[in-house]
């Protein structure tokens, strides 16, 4: 059974890094889509572009998703952003950001995955988050002052982020959340790029503006939850009031 429980493994990690690179190459597609093909014009094209590096996606894969989400390649760009509301177990609102060629396959399968939660209409919970610009990166001076850079990129807060909470930020570096206007998005990804910071994550998110209690069970199974929906092909984004 040991040979035999090492190929089902092998099979779920090779399951999860094709589901990882895939979200990937749509994050890259989307990217070009809204700011362009270019990556010094367009911050959320060069954090997504990093990403897909670091996971070994292919020259040719990135580049024919760059055409594709810019229009100027032979395949035109078809995916439809939807965006879902709903709150999961325990009351915790959330929102989901989708891509898909096919709204009404995605919804479909939205309401199988929430019978465990609630799935709102349009609009039912969108006035408990604030929708912001966020900016993720990290400085390897692991002692760098998170507020003076906030200050000077530009942003409105800064909150410390740790590799336990995005493994994106190496262990050992300084880690933040830049909070920004919507339209400061680029401007501050790229003061910290030029002033030694990488950026991993340039986007516009919800963040929500209480945060109900939950116990430890709780907690986990509201984790569950937000998991099934992460595992999704077509989601994109999960934003919900749990720290």
């Amino acid at each position: 059974m040991g040979r035999q429980w090492l190929h089902a493994k092998r099979a779920i990690v090779n399951l999860k890094k094709g589901q990882v690179v895939g979200k990937l190459v749509k994050e890259i597609t989307v990217a070009a889509k809204l700011g362009g093909p270019e990556p010094a014009a367009n911050a959320r094209l060069a954090a997504a572009l990093e990403k897909a590096r670091k996971a070994s996606v292919t020259r040719d894969v990135i580049e024919r998703a760059i055409k594709k989400g810019a229009g100027i390649g032979d395949e035109k760009h078809a995916l439809e952003h939807v965006v879902f509301e709903g709150y999961a177990p325990h009351k915790i609102p959330l929102i989901i950001e989708a891509y898909t060629d096919n709204h009404q396959r995605t919804a479909a399968e939205m309401r199988f995955l929430f019978k465990g939660g609630v799935l709102g209409s349009t609009g039912s919970n969108k006035f408990l988050f604030d929708h912001v610009g966020l900016v993720e990166a990290h400085h390897p001076d692991a002692a760098a002052d998170l507020e003076a850079a906030a200050i000077e990129a530009g942003a409105n807060a800064v909150e410390a982020l740790t590799h336990h909470q995005n493994d994106d930020i190496p262990e050992g570096r300084a880690g933040g959340r830049f909070i920004t206007d919507r339209t400061a998005v680029h401007a501050v990804s790229s003061w910290l790029s030029q002033h030694g910071w990488s950026v991993v994550t340039s986007e516009l998110g919800y963040i929500a503006k209480t945060f109900p209690e939950l116990d430890e069970a709780a907690r986990a199974g509201v984790g569950e939850f937000l998991q099934a929906l992460d595992d999704h092909d077509d989601v994109q984004r999960v934003w919900a009031a749990v720290k």
